[in-house]
């Protein structure tokens, strides 16, 4: 499973091969003058460390519809931080308008997620934006991670702390945040567990809330019956039918972190734990592993289509295809259909199981203009983690 290094990175990287090549007078091709897992293309989003992108479109804030919202964290002199960006020429430019600063923050920050809120939860009206994290894992002896949320009224520019969702029992990691609403109107938070050690090595958790400020005790959606297993990364989409879509992977022995999606009918009930769900793979037996994520948008069909990516794409042998880093999938909207392989907006060269390049990259469909915006990280010129961000032709 590639590492979680949310906290300050750092990287030995090496261009002494590149150098030798120039020196003797062997040409070098284009894309060698990229380093091993950096962007051969793409706009840079901000300057400096900026990780686990993501990106949603308003539309549920009235007049601020359309507007594009982008977060990744960074690290300031305080620790880690949420950094908030805007696009309103439809992803062409970003400007950052905010920050979202939790105090448990200055002890490591990892893999923030973005939500809008499409319908009243307790006081939260339609369109608050909510902030999540995995925060404290450089706690030492005596870490203890939590997952905090965060809400916005003003579409990113201002934050408030809603609640403590869950505070790790012992040193294990609680990652990944992920935040959907119910059917019945609840929401819901999903999160890599691993706190449930010997028992699972990790688990996929769920806590729900009336309000946003209460929340249940975390309870099982993924949990393998092989305690190696590793269920994570979890990404929920609500289909037109009013189901709801997971799409997640499966680390450990026989698994290879390959993708894989389930289904509920309401967003609460997922099925059989032990259940590891239906592998994403195209037709020839293509397929990514580590770090996935899967995005809808409707196509004018009365399910729409789903959009794939992950950091590294392998053949049906279990060897890297040529389309490593420069491919996403995409299929009907049930998700059990065959894939196909299209081109991706960014393409990252050569990325490998790390914690940056191509590392849970996000997808923006935006059907009306025929394209998709993805922001991906990949390693600049100097070695440092950054995120780029690029449109591409909607694979149809």
């Amino acid at each position: 499973m590639p590492p979680r290094q949310c906290s300050t990175p750092r990287l030995l990287l090496t261009l002494v091969a590149l150098l030798v090549l120039a020196l003797v007078g062997i040409g070098v091709p284009r894309a060698a003058a990229v380093p091993t897992g950096g962007a051969e293309n793409g706009s840079r989003l901000m300057p400096g460390v900026a990780l686990y992108p993501r990106v949603i479109r308003l539309s549920h804030s009235g007049a601020a519809d359309g507007t594009i919202i982008a977060g990744v964290v960074t690290f300031d002199a305080g620790g880690g931080v949420g950094a908030i960006f805007r696009s309103t020429d439809d992803g062409r430019t970003f400007a950052r308008i905010g920050s979202v600063r939790d105090p448990g923050a200055a002890h490591g920050l990892c893999c923030g997620t973005l939500y809008e809120l499409p319908r009243q939860v307790g006081d939260l009206a339609p369109g608050t934006l909510l902030w999540s994290a995995s925060v404290g894992q450089d706690g030492g002896d005596q870490r203890r991670m939590t997952l905090p949320v965060w809400a916005s009224s003003d579409h990113g520019q201002t934050w408030r702390r809603l609640a403590v969702v869950a505070t790790s029992p012992n040193f294990g990691g609680l990652w990944e945040p992920e935040l959907t609403v119910a059917r019945d109107g609840r929401l819901v938070l999903f999160v890599s567990d691993e706190s449930r050690q010997p028992a699972h090595s990790q688990i996929l958790d769920a806590a729900t809330s009336a309000d946003g400020t209460s929340w249940t005790a975390l309870h099982e959606v993924v949990a393998a019956s092989d305690p190696q297993l590793r269920p994570g990364m979890p990404n929920v989409r609500r289909l037109p039918d009013g189901g709801y879509l997971m799409s997640y992977e499966v680390c450990g022995p026989g698994q290879d972190c390959r993708q894989r999606v389930r289904h509920s009918p309401d967003g609460i009930r997922w099925g059989d734990p032990t259940d590891l769900g239906t592998a994403v793979r195209t037709g020839d037996g293509r397929h990514f592993r580590h770090a996935p994520t899967i995005s809808w948008y409707p196509d004018g069909t009365g399910n729409g289509r789903l959009l794939a990516v992950g950091q590294m794409f392998y053949d049906a042998d279990g060897a890297i295809d040529p389309g490593n880093g420069a491919t996403v999938l995409t299929t009907g909207g049930s998700g059990q259909s065959t894939w196909r392989a299209a081109p991706a907006p960014v393409r990252i060269l050569a990325p490998y199981d790390n914690y940056c390049p191509n590392y849970s990259s996000s997808l923006l469909p935006m059907p009306e203009r025929g394209t998709v915006l993805e922001l991906a990280t990949g390693y600049d010129e100097t070695g440092t983690c950054t995120t780029y961000f690029a449109a591409g032709p909607l694979p149809r």
